[in-house]
């Protein structure tokens, strides 16, 4: 039986490109992906109380009330937690941070995301953050960066 090579056909190309898997627009969520299109994000929030939720689920945790809608948020917050990825499981090898953001409006909301704009070894516990959106159109994906001081 003849072995056959076990290198690889495209040895000596450039690394590929990032691809990310986009959510989908559809279902509940879809408002959320899409919201940025205008730099604004948005969470479901409650008609009665106005208690955010998300992840978006069809009732109010707070208030169990039924009536929700997207709500406009300031899209600043505070890096709760975070690591740093080393492995490259995208191909390319790059760090990127991988954060928890707690949003001002309501601390315990809190968006998991990758922080941007800022060298891996420069990030913080507590660090001030803002929205970013990365253009994935229809999608547009929220990411923090650090705010401007």
């Amino acid at each position: 039986m003849e072995r056959t090579s076990e290198r690889s056909s495209t040895e000596g190309a450039p690394p590929p490109a990032v691809v990310r898997v986009m959510p989908t627009t559809e279902e509940l969520s879809g408002f959320f992906w899409t919201s940025g299109r205008d730099g604004v994000l948005r969470l479901l929030g409650c008609d009665a109380c106005g208690y955010l939720i998300h992840p978006p689920v069809g009732y109010c945790p707070a208030c169990q009330g039924r009536e929700t809608s997207p709500t406009p948020v300031s899209g600043r917050g505070t890096l709760y937690s975070f690591t740093v990825n080393h492995q490259p499981w995208d191909g390319v090898g790059d760090l990127y941070v991988i954060g928890l953001v707690e949003l001002e409006e309501q601390p315990e909301v809190r968006l998991l995301t990758n922080v941007v704009g800022v060298d891996p070894s420069d990030v913080r516990v507590g660090m001030p953050v803002e929205v970013v959106f990365e253009d994935h159109d229809p999608v547009f994906l929220p990411l923090f960066r650090p705010v401007a001081a």
